[in-house]
């Protein structure tokens, strides 16, 4: 495989609500939080469905890897339930190998609740059932050493056996892609996060608002500065002022589209990893790795949820 994804199996809810929803519910714009069952289950029955998809972060960015006509696949923890086997067939159906066998466990499979208010923005509920609960007995070492990259997501990183699966995946690769996933994960594992980017991860994804947080930086100079003493590929997106990349100690950048009809940004970031990993494992230039990842965010931000 050219890259395979470790993530969390997660079947996206999507739903529209206004500000005040969120503002009522202690939910904080634009950002994930965790939720318990019952919390999850609370919030669902106050607000509409509109659609239900397989999703996950990592998921998201395979699925979209695949559709380029890339030979991917994905490890993320499933139930043998019905939200299970609907994850499974729409990862078959994209042309993932999935790598993951399916048991009863005592978890449903995982849901996220994404919450899409008027200006397009995402906030994200989030009760990860048994995909939290993925370990080191779930990834196996062959399929590792077959894959030119793995990417991982920070949403995995926890203590305890996801961390031990994250680290049993880093161990047998050949090469480590990794997106810091959200402010939330980043403050909650700031520590863990700076010295898995500083010492055991190629590539790196993030967001302007994470990088900031992660390399403690009071401007985005700051941050190129630091950047450019790694000898790694960090890639930064930066809304409506482009993306940038760091790659050998060069700055590459490249333009937001312009006077696109926002929809939902769900997915946003996925898609342009998808797009960029693309351009990276077919050997593409730095500029046409970032235009590749700008074009698919583009797309994806024009529909709602997170698959093309």
């Amino acid at each position: 495989m050219k890259v395979l994804g470790i993530g969390n199996a997660i079947v996206d809810v999507l739903c529209r609500v206004n500000d005040q929803f969120l503002e009522k519910n202690s939910l904080t714009k634009s950002t994930m939080k965790l939720v318990d069952e019952k919390e999850f289950k609370k919030l669902l029955s106050l607000v509409k469905t509109e659609e239900t998809v397989s999703g996950g972060s990592i998921a998201n960015s395979i699925v979209g890897l695949s559709q380029l006509d890339n030979s991917v696949g994905f490890i993320g923890k499933i139930n043998d339930d019905e939200l299970g086997k609907k994850y499974e067939q729409g990862l078959i159906k994209e042309n993932v190998a999935y790598h993951y066998l399916k048991k009863k466990e005592s978890l449903p499979t995982g849901t996220c609740l994404i919450l899409i208010t008027p200006d397009s923005e995402r906030t994200m509920c989030t009760f990860l059932g048994t995909a939290g609960k993925i370990n080191e007995n779930d990834i196996d070492p062959q399929v590792i050493k077959n894959s030119e990259i793995i990417f991982l997501e920070g949403y995995l990183w926890d203590k305890g056996d996801p961390k031990k699966a994250f680290e049993k995946a880093i161990k047998f690769s050949q090469k480590v892609a990794m997106s810091l996933s959200d402010l939330f994960c980043v403050e909650r594992h700031k520590k863990d996060f700076l010295d898995l980017v500083i010492n055991r991860i190629d590539i790196v994804f993030a967001n302007e608002q994470e990088i900031l947080s992660l390399t403690n930086s009071k401007s985005f100079s700051e941050v190129i500065s630091f950047s450019k003493t790694l000898k790694k590929t960090i890639v930064i997106t930066r809304g409506d002022k482009g993306a940038i990349s760091i790659h050998e100690g060069q700055i590459n950048e490249c333009l937001a589209e312009q006077n696109l009809s926002i929809v939902d940004l769900t997915g946003a970031g996925d898609l342009f990893a998808a797009g960029y990993l693309h351009g990276y494992i077919n050997n593409f230039s730095q500029e046409q790795c970032l235009l590749q990842g700008t074009n698919l965010s583009a797309k994806i931000i024009q529909k709602i949820g997170a698959r093309i």
